[in-house]
Order: structure tokens, then C-alpha cells, then sequence
């Protein structure tokens, strides 16, 4: 995010920049799609249900997010559990 100039903004903001480069945006946080109309986004949503962001925890679960990959959808949010 730093290199993108995208620290500090808001998730609002971060959402909109996000969804001009690209088609998904993986988050750990469960309460964006109750914060932010998602629906309305062109931008799919991964959200990862983990205890916590060390990638020792995340990593097992990228095959599961590589295939919502395969067939997510703009304003789709899908949730990968532990």
C-alpha cells in the first residue's frame, strides 16, 4: 500500500483506488462489507476469516482463495474460513 501511496486512506478511499487496478481485494477485515456498499463496486471481495495476518496463519488458506478467484464477481463478497 505504502508504494501506491494508498497509506492512511480510509477504506472508503481505499476501496475506490483499489477497484481501478484491480478486479479483487483480499481483506481480513469481516465488518467491511457492512461498512462500505460492496454491491455497488466493480471490485470482488475476499474476506479471510483468520486469528491472525501472520502469514504463517494466511498462507494454508490461498489455494481456498485461489479458486474464489476463479469465479468471483464484481460486488460478490465471499468469505474463506480457517
Amino acid at each position: 500500500m505504502q508504494d501506491r501511496g494508498w497509506q492512511g486512506k480510509g477504506n472508503g478511499e481505499l476501496l475506490r483506488a483499489a477497484e481501478q487496478e484491480f478486479s479483487a481485494f483480499v481483506t481480513m477485515d469481516a465488518n467491511l462489507e457492512y461498512q462500505q456498499n460492496l454491491g455497488a463496486m466493480k471490485l470482488a471481495v475476499i474476506v479471510l476469516r483468520a486469528k491472525s495476518n501472520a502469514y504463517s496463519v494466511i498462507e494454508p488458506l490461498m489455494p481456498q482463495v485461489n479458486e474464489v478467484l476463479r469465479s468471483i464477481r464484481p460486488g460478490d463478497v465471499v468469505h474463506v474460513p480457517v
